[in-house]
């Protein structure tokens, strides 16, 4: 139920859509005897997805995100395995293609086949299945295994879990499925801005993982002063923080993350 109210309910979670209903419902308020309150609705929009596109909101709203973790440094002991989340790959499309295709987030890819080379006796976990709501599309999990292997890393090493559909089921099914032990390091990549709700749903587990952050939207607090140059790279910066803080509030409250805004620990 939680899975299909998130995909649902999800839609308005997005700023771009839900300005969007806003200015639709203003145009339909135009024909009615409430054409003033549908004007305002639709000025309002309009001023927003501006502000959203244009400004550095965007940004202001995903750097904490970003910052929370701090880069992963090797210390004394190599790490016992590298768990992969999953997001990177578009199933539908590489299912209709016959070939993986990526999104914006290939980087979780990426690092995981130079950390497997950086660390030859690590283990490889991509975790991660079909998450479509309506419809069926090729599990991540299935698809990530040949492009792995395309990468550099051998086929024996990979291990994957292809159940899980969110990041609270990526990290119970891959607790169940690793039964971690204690004194065991294992490192845990996916986009920095996700890290936050990763870690708490990994903790909440019972599942102690080190973050390795990678795929970084901003450069740091310079950022904050850039303004966008396209409408649509704004608004997708926005959506993308907007979602997140939407996220772990969801996942804290529905006792799904161990902390609200899951940080370092000592």
């Amino acid at each position: 139920m939680f899975f299909v109210l998130s995909k649902t309910i999800g839609f308005l979670a997005f700023p771009s859509n839900l300005l969007i209903v806003v200015a639709l419902a203003g145009v339909a308020l135009m024909a009615t005897r409430w054409a003033r309150c549908g004007r305002r609705l639709v000025v309002v929009a309009v001023l927003l997805v501006a502000v959203a596109g244009l400004s550095p909101l965007g940004n202001a709203l995903i750097m904490p995100l970003e910052q929370r973790f701090p880069t992963w440094t090797v210390g004394s002991d190599p790490p016992t395995g590298i768990i992969v989340l999953g997001g990177a790959i578009i199933p539908k499309l590489s299912g209709e293609r016959g070939t993986v295709e990526l999104n914006e987030t290939a980087e979780r890819m990426t690092a995981a086949a130079a950390l497997a080379k950086r660390f030859p006796q690590a283990r490889i976990v991509f975790v991660g299945g079909d998450a479509s709501l309506v419809g069926h599309a090729p599990s991540e999990a299935v698809l990530a295994r040949p492009l792995l292997e395309s990468l550099g890393v051998a086929a024996q090493r990979i291990e994957t879990e292809e159940a899980s559909r969110n990041t609270y089921e990526n990290a119970v099914f891959a607790k169940e499925l690793l039964h971690p032990k204690p004194g065991e390091r294992w490192l845990l990549v996916t986009s920095a801005y996700h890290m936050p709700r990763a870690v708490g749903c990994f903790r909440k587990a019972g599942f102690a993982v080190e973050p390795y952050p990678v795929d970084w939207r901003t450069a740091g607090p310079q950022d904050l002063f850039k303004p966008f140059q396209a409408v649509a790279g704004g608004l997708a910066r926005t959506d993308v923080a907007v979602r997140e803080w939407i996220g772990l509030l969801v996942y804290w409250l529905t006792g799904r993350s161990s902390e609200l805004f899951p940080g370092p620990r000592p």
